[in-house]
């Protein structure tokens, strides 16, 4: 059955004209697996850095948070600054830690999972990772869309797809911000609670290594993340961090919470 609900209301505080939730990870995978085994439909954002300076300057990206049923706190950053704001501790909610979570409660339940996302070579090896990290998981289905917009009729296939496999979840994994935008134009369409997890189909594959528990806590992963990737994502890290800092600040002067 779905797991017993004793959750207080979500609190929740803007954070630089973004509304965060905040839950710790054990609050977060009890209700998003309430909401799986009751059939309710709904969208879960892992909002960072580079999501939050996102939504100031797209308006599209700033529906899709705005629309979601849940927006969790992942990034030290957005986590220290939502924990400040609301005045209580709160840690970060990451989509590859919730993955983790979650499957092993979904694998205990028989809950059926979809992957949907990365690419064929990551799909396989991720498929291959799951059914033995967590014995019993049922992966109904998994789909690796091409690199373009999909046509219409390819579009309503890959929803029908979807809805009669059964899955109870649907992992999102296109990146940011395709993902949220993705999520937002198929509100009402698709059955299964979405979560846009990010890269966290590559981390738990084993195509991509997270950083040392260490620098996650000491709120370091990005610096991991850039010595990785640094060509794709120097520019994000120097321009977002930076002016999401002078956001953060100001809204902190503005509120009293300095």
């Amino acid at each position: 059955g779905p797991p017993a609900l004793d959750l207080p209301l979500t609190p929740s505080a803007s954070v630089v004209g973004t509304s965060v939730h905040a839950l710790s990870l054990q609050e977060a995978v009890r209700l998003v697996g309430h909401w799986a085994c009751t059939g309710r439909r709904a969208s879960v954002c892992f909002t960072n850095v580079h999501g939050l300076m996102l939504a100031r300057r797209e308006p599209d990206m700033a529906e899709a948070l705005s629309a979601a049923d849940l927006c969790l706190p992942d990034g030290a950053p957005v986590a220290w600054m939502l924990g400040r704001l609301l005045q209580r501790q709160q840690s970060r909610v990451s989509g590859p830690d919730f993955m983790r979570a979650y499957l092993h409660e979904a694998a205990r339940r028989a809950e059926p999972v979809f992957l949907y996302g990365s690419t064929p070579d990551v799909q396989a090896a991720l498929r291959h990772r799951l059914v033995h990290d967590y014995p019993g998981l049922v992966i109904a289905g998994t789909c690796s869309p091409p690199f373009r917009t999909l046509t219409e009729s390819e579009d309503e296939q890959v929803v029908r797809q979807i809805n009669e496999s059964g899955a109870r979840t649907l992992w999102v994994s296109l990146g940011c911000p395709k993902q949220e935008k993705w999520m937002q134009q198929h509100r009402g369409r698709i059955r299964p609670v979405m979560l846009g997890v990010g890269a966290a189909f590559d981390f738990h594959a084993g195509t991509l290594s997270r950083a040392p528990h260490w620098l996650q806590r000491t709120g370091l992963e990005w610096l991991h993340r850039l010595l990785q990737e640094p060509r794709r994502l120097w520019r994000r890290y120097l321009f977002m961090n930076t002016a999401f800092v002078g956001a953060a600040i100001r809204q902190l002067l503005r509120s009293g919470r300095a």
